[in-house]
């Protein structure tokens, strides 16, 4: 296999990813709402917490397995895939506890979310430019 810890992230994501869909589906069906949202602050709060992982696990995931290609350290991009991970659970978690409010889960899940993020784009930019030919 050639990217098989970005494979375990990737495929980490997307039972995330189905899990978060299946409660905006389970919401959509209650309220026969098929766009949008309506007055419920719980389905507002399910449909950003799916979007949320949407919009930052495509471009992490490409990261990891440019840094994984690229010849980052595979502790660096499991750590850095992991910290992603936990970052995201985080997040959800305190976006569904919180009520789309401030949470403890979720900040913290914001803070190591870009934190994984930052540390792996600066790994990569490092790679390319210290250690390419």
């Amino acid at each position: 296999m050639i990217l098989p810890v970005t494979a375990v992230f990737a495929s980490v994501c997307v039972l995330l990813l189905i899990v978060l869909s299946y409660r905006v589906a389970t919401f959509r069906l209650k309220h026969r709402k098929g766009l949008g949202v309506n007055d419920d602050r719980d389905f507002e709060v399910a449909v950003r917490t799916q979007a949320n992982l949407a919009e930052y696990a495509p471009i992490t995931l490409v990261l990891l397995a440019i840094g994984e290609l690229n010849g980052v350290s595979v502790a660096w991009i499991y750590g850095l895939g992991m910290a992603f991970v936990v970052g995201r659970l985080l997040h959800a978690w305190g976006m569904v506890k919180g009520r789309g409010g401030p949470h403890k889960a979720r900040l913290v899940g914001i803070v190591l979310t870009w934190l994984a993020m930052l540390v792996l784009a600066v790994a990569v930019l490092l790679n390319v430019f210290l250690f390419s030919a």
